[in-house]
Parts: C-alpha cells; structure tokens; sequence
C-alpha cells in the first residue's frame, strides 16, 4: 500500500480555518455551513480499519462488480461521473428543466453544490481514506486521478443526495424517484471502483444531513422560495 506523506501543518490550518468561517469552497462557492453546523466527523462514523472483515468484505465487493458489470454498465457509470449537477435530474423533471433558463433555480443549486463540496472536502481532510486503487492496484478502476487519500466520505454520493434532498422538498410528489436516482447515482461509483461500499454509503448519510442543515439557514430558505416560484411558473412542480 502507498505511504501518502501528511499535508502540512499550515494546509491543514488553511484548510479548518476556511471551513469554519463559511469561505470559498475548493471549487469557487461559498459554503452555507460551517463546521458548527455540520462537521462529518462528529455525525459519521470512521471507515472501516484496513485489514477488518468489512474492508476485506468490501474489496471482494468491488472484484466482484469487476467480474459483472458490463461495457454499458461501465459506460453509464462514468457519465455520471463527468455530471455533477442537477442535470443528474432533468429526466424526472422533464425537458424545461434546463438551468440555463431557471437562474434562480441554478442559484439554489450552486449553492448547494459549493456547500456540499466544502463540507465534503472537509470530511476527506478528516478520514483520509485510501482509494480502492490505493489498497488494491490490480482493481480496474475508470479512473485513478483522484486524490489518493479521498475515499471517505463518497462526493459525487453526497452531491447527487444533497442536491436530492433539496429537490424533493422542492418536488415532493416526486420525492421518491428523484432520491432513487440519486441512489443509482450513488452505486456508480462502485461500479467504476471510485469508492467502497461504506464510502458511498457515508456519501447518502452526509448529503442528506447537508440538505436539512441547509434548510434551517434563512438565506438558503429565501433562494428556496425564489425557485420553487420559478419552477412553478414553468410548469415544472405543483404551485404551492
């Protein structure tokens, strides 16, 4: 297994302090919570310890979806991994739902992704999970860029449950497939070997805790209300 050198001290400092004062994310958005409000530490629980019956039992889970899975299994689970963004959705919501056409429901949503990813990114700084690739390299993953130590919690997991989250308040008549979707969403990245099963699983957890903390934040509340009117006028949800 890889010996991954720590971040330095100051990294880590840069790192905390941003997340605590609500700063810009990593990818440029500002976060609504601050490690008050959500800290993944103290809401999941650590990963499974290497060598342990789960982490054996989920390494074999992931040569066995190797074994299975198709070339289309392959090929739609690394769409959804280039798609990080409501569009995951589009097809429960219908055509109209295109967010270039609906700037306060991509408001909303921007902020739940730049809100999500610092939250996410802080859990990852956290745990420092090895990637499967990582604990295993004969594992024929779709990709091994990622950050080696970024395995726990799943992102693309808790994007694709935050964003669901906050779409099925939104939608709640559609509440049920859209979280199914999300879930699929999820289990993709078990098929492309990004992640182990309690990875993801943390991923669901994180992202719908990140959904309802953002709920409670009367900014976010106000954009909420700005898109539930928009979709509504576009004939995308029930008018409430």
């Amino acid at each position: 297994m890889m010996i991954a050198r720590p971040l330095p001290l100051f990294a880590i400092a840069l790192t905390v302090g941003s997340i605590a004062a609500g700063a810009p994310a990593r990818d440029g958005g500002v976060s609504l919570l601050s490690t008050a409000d959500l800290d993944p530490q103290a809401v999941l629980p650590p990963p499974p310890a290497p060598g342990s019956t789960q982490a054996v039992a989920e390494l074999a889970e992931l040569h066995a979806m190797e074994r299975r899975r198709s070339a289309a299994d392959i090929a739609a689970a690394e769409f959804d991994g280039r798609t990080k963004n409501p569009a995951i959705f589009a097809a429960l919501l219908g055509p109209k739902f295109d967010l270039d056409k609906l700037p306060a429901t991509k408001r909303l949503f921007d902020m739940v992704r730049a809100t999500e990813k610092q939250v996410v990114d802080h859990g990852k700084d956290e745990f420092r999970r090895p990637r499967p690739w990582i604990v295993d390299p004969a594992l024929a993953s779709c990709s091994k860029k990622s950050e080696p130590l970024s395995s726990y919690p799943s992102g693309h997991t808790s994007m694709a449950f935050s964003m669901a989250g906050v779409l099925a308040r939104l939608a709640p008549d559609k509440a049920g497939p859209i979280l199914a979707r999300a879930a699929r969403y999820g289990e993709s990245r078990i098929v492309c070997e990004q992640h182990f099963r309690s990875d993801v699983t943390a991923g669901e957890a994180l992202g719908l805790l990140i959904a309802e903390r953002l709920m409670a934040k009367p900014d976010f509340h106000a954009a909420f209300d700005a898109a539930r009117g928009e979709l509504a006028a576009a004939g995308l949800i029930a008018a409430a």
